[in-house]
């Protein structure tokens, strides 16, 4: 079987990475995100408040083709490194003062991140790490601090 990987690229800077899939620790995970992702999504990411070196983005109405609560608890963790993606889905009014629901594949491009917002610990599905590109992508990912929102899409590659 070809290796199913995704990739992550920031469209103005036209830097991308490559993204290998957690399949064996989060298999439930990366399949689901896998048929989420038949076509590539272009969207908004800015910068984690609360996380440290993390970039967020969210899934497009027209990525959301699943339950989001029939994912379950996969390979989590506060401490992710370099390079690797969670998965979060926070259902509507979990969160006091926060009414929207939220699709979230984050990227940490640095070590030293923690999964931790507004409510304290949130261990989330970490389901696969940039592995090609991670550099120029990280160089991208800083840059949302001092430019503002950039655009990136994440798609499938395989």
């Amino acid at each position: 079987m070809t290796k199913r990987n995704l990739y992550l690229k920031f469209v103005e800077k036209q830097v991308q990475g490559t993204i290998e899939l957690y399949w064996e620790n989060a298999p439930v995970t990366c399949e689901t995100l896998w048929n989420a992702l038949a076509k590539p999504i272009q969207v908004p990411a800015g910068h984690a408040m609360f996380a440290g070196p993390e970039i967020m983005t969210g899934l497009p109405p027209e990525a959301q083709t699943f339950d989001p609560l029939s994912i379950p608890a996969e390979n989590q963790t506060c401490f992710p490194v370099a390079g690797e993606l969670l998965w979060f889905y926070q259902a509507k009014n979990m969160m006091k003062g926060m009414t929207d629901e939220f699709w979230e594949v984050g990227m940490f491009y640095d070590n030293g991140g923690r999964i931790f917002g507004p409510i304290g610990w949130t261990p989330c599905n970490i389901f696969g790490r940039m592995t090609d590109g991670l550099e120029a992508v990280a160089e991208a990912c800083r840059s949302i601090r001092a430019e503002g929102i950039k655009t990136v899409e994440i798609g499938r590659l395989g």
